[in-house]
């Protein structure tokens, strides 16, 4: 059978979904610079494939133009297609950045930052998720027999990574039934989000080779426990030296980096929104299930939004100190969820935020999450009072096409799309 190849230019936008455009590899030299078309309301596609609303209409054009150094083509060596895609900015017709464009409202992010702190930021996301191809069993939870018996998921998964340019960390047999988690090496900024997407991609790629799927959906039970994003994060100066940890203070933490964690706190029930984001997000952010439920600092607790993780005994401690944010899934992308954490804590350093001795429970519902993220200012300014109203009618057409259903259909709706 003859077969020509074919690249995908790829974004992920407001429903965490990777959405883009396909076209003949013989063409990449002249699509790095003109892209690929794409249309305003295609961001607006919700979890289920619906657009309950749009600000955008029908009109507009936009261009998908790819990022270089985001190629993954990635062989599985068993006659299938490559998967071959980049990761690209939406821009307008003129090259300029579209409102909307998750790339662009992380690298805004981090060019504050940098400008205002002369700090980079390091990231890496830790991902759960849920393989239909083990049966569940009682009393597996991190055990050697749920790893033996994923089969050769893992190491053609690992393969994968490997090939597609994340460097991979652990894999390992989690908590919950049939669920499991993977670290990647940590990378500065935008790519630490570029990689997060490739990874969760490779996952999905190798589970579909396998004759199953890999579910990233926020909570597979409305009864067990959830599949999270735990997003660790750390500083670097202009040397390329770590500078978030203070070993006098009683946390451990330098004075920029608690400023940092303080306005990410003053700013979570907004947060909550751009990061956990799927109306099930809320049932696995409960008490009694290895989640966050306050929006306060601790060190190693795991009921906190933000956790300080542990370090070894030794030399380099401060290249190991890293915070981890934990009210995150996969039902958001980890473009929108990553500059949410740099602004926030970007505002913590500008108005010296101090760390509150107590913190308030995390919204409920994604309801409650959308209307912190409308009430707050900041946020707006943020994103720019075209990306955050469209946001706002995005996830609400979401939570209103799910308020008919129990929380157990709900989760049901949600596996078909994560």
């Amino acid at each position: 059978m003859n077969r020509e190849n074919l690249i995908m230019v790829c974004t992920c936008e407001m429903s965490g979904r990777v959405r883009g455009k396909g076209f003949p590899a013989r063409e990449l030299p002249s699509r790095m610079t003109r892209g690929v078309g794409w249309v305003p309301t295609n961001a607006m596609i919700n979890a289920f494939s619906k657009i309950p609303a749009t600000p955008f209409g029908t009109g507009g054009d936009l261009i998908l133009v790819p990022d270089p150094t985001t190629e993954t083509n990635v062989d599985f060596a068993d006659g299938s297609a490559h998967e071959h895609f980049f990761l690209g900015d939406l821009r307008h017709l003129d090259g300029t950045p579209w409102a909307l464009c998750p790339r662009d409202f992380l690298r805004r992010a981090l060019t504050a930052l940098k400008e205002e702190t002369g700090l980079t930021l390091l990231a890496a996301f830790e991902h759960e998720f849920t393989y239909t191809g083990v049966e569940e069993r009682p009393g597996n939870p991190y055990s050697l027999d749920a790893f033996r018996r994923q089969g050769i998921f893992a190491e053609a998964f690992i393969a994968a990574l490997r090939n597609a340019g994340c460097e991979p960390d652990s894999f390992m047999a989690e908590y919950g039934a049939r669920q499991y988690e993977f670290t990647v090496d940590p990378a500065e900024g935008l790519r630490a989000a570029d990689r997060a997407i490739i990874a969760r991609e490779m996952a999905r790629a190798t589970a579909h080779r396998l004759g199953h799927q890999a579910l990233f959906t926020p909570i597979i039970d409305p009864e067990g426990v959830g599949n999270g994003v735990h997003i660790h994060f750390s500083f670097r100066n202009a040397n390329g030296d770590p500078v978030m940890h203070d070993p006098a203070d009683k946390l451990g933490l330098s004075p920029t980096a608690q400023h940092f964690a303080a306005g990410i706190l003053h700013h979570q029930p907004a947060l909550c929104a751009l990061t956990a984001p799927a109306t099930i997000s809320y049932i696995r952010l409960r008490p009694n299930r290895w989640a966050p439920t306050h929006a306060i600092l601790e060190t190693q607790d795991r009921a906190a939004a933000l956790r300080i993780c542990p370090t070894l005994p030794g030399p380099n401690i401060a290249r190991q100190f890293n915070v981890e944010y934990r009210v995150a899934d996969a039902a958001a992308s980890p473009y929108i969820a990553l500059a949410a954490i740099v602004w926030a804590g970007l505002d913590g350093i500008r108005n010296q935020r101090p760390i509150p001795t107590e913190g308030p429970a995390l919204p409920a519902t994604l309801e409650q999450a959308l209307d912190a993220l409308e009430a707050n200012t900041a946020a707006s300014d943020w994103m720019g009072e075209v990306h955050h109203n469209a946001y706002l009618m995005h996830k609400r057409g979401e939570a209103a096409a799910m308020t008919s259903l129990t929380e157990a259909e709900q989760c049901a709706r949600y596996a078909q799309t994560y």
